[in-house]
């Protein structure tokens, strides 16, 4: 049995995720359903646990369920995350630059080494190149790191002009990355779509969002605070299906 919540898992969410699943775990043991003790973290809580048959609960991207997911995994429900400007488990991205950058809006930045956490984010490729696109703006694929602190320390350091963060990874990172305060605020994308829960297909969706829900709403005032988290809501599928996909890196690598 496999249950991971990756997403936001660093600093003081770290442990509020703890306490969270512990508080599903044991709903849903009070049901009669088996769960893991404790959550799967590192490189094992991300794709090898949203494929496994065994999993019981996870949190991926909204990119990756509508891309490769969705059709394999039963859906549970999304977190609100009360993200300003979104409706009820939405999210959008932040722009962001170094506070010395002279260059103030979006329009300022086209073809601006861009600094991406992976090809198959939503927030943090996704998102920004439809936005970018959206406006006639090129933000040509410069550095690939591997996550959204990374790419906020790529731009702090000067190995890229401006990346793209998760609002709720935004405000996150203020808290334990040193490189927050060299950057500044650039713009928001449109919303999309939150990070879905997922369980492995055959997996009791109905009993899972209820547990889940009820876990939410009896964490402690600091644990919800820690992870932005407000309540649990449902988005119809196709409302993910019909976010639109941008050409990867590489394709638009080849057209600069």
């Amino acid at each position: 049995m496999i249950a991971s919540l990756g997403m936001y898992d660093f600093g003081p969410a770290q442990a509020a995720n703890d306490r969270l699943w512990a508080r599903v775990r044991d709903g849903l043991r009070a049901r009669g359903i088996d769960a893991p003790e404790a959550l799967t973290r590192g490189e094992h809580a991300y794709w090898d646990a949203w494929q496994s048959p065994d999993l019981i609960l996870s949190q991926t991207c909204g990119y990756p369920f509508r891309a490769r997911l969705h059709d394999k995994v039963a859906y549970v429900g999304t977190p609100d995350y009360a993200v300003e400007g979104c409706p009820p488990g939405y999210y959008r991205s932040a722009f962001v630059a170094r506070a010395d950058d002279p260059r103030r809006t979006l329009q300022d930045f086209d073809g601006a080494r861009f600094a991406y956490n992976e090809p198959l984010s939503q927030s943090g490729w996704a998102a920004p190149q439809t936005h970018a696109a959206k406006l006639g703006l090129r933000l040509p694929p410069t550095l690939q790191t591997g996550g959204h602190r990374l790419s906020a320390q790529a731009v702090a350091e000067g190995r890229a002009e401006i990346a793209a963060l998760d609002a709720v990874t935004f405000d996150l990172l203020q808290r334990v990355e040193p490189a927050m305060a060299g950057l500044k605020e650039i713009a928001r994308t449109d919303p999309t779509p939150g990070l879905p829960y997922i369980t492995a297909r055959g997996q009791d969706a109905e009993h899972l969002f209820d547990t889940l829900s009820a876990a939410i709403a009896a964490l402690a005032p600091e644990d919800r605070a820690a992870l932005h988290l407000k309540a649990l809501v449902r988005i119809p599928l196709a409302d993910y299906l019909a976010v639109p996909n941008p050409p990867s890196p590489g394709q638009i690598a080849a057209t600069s």
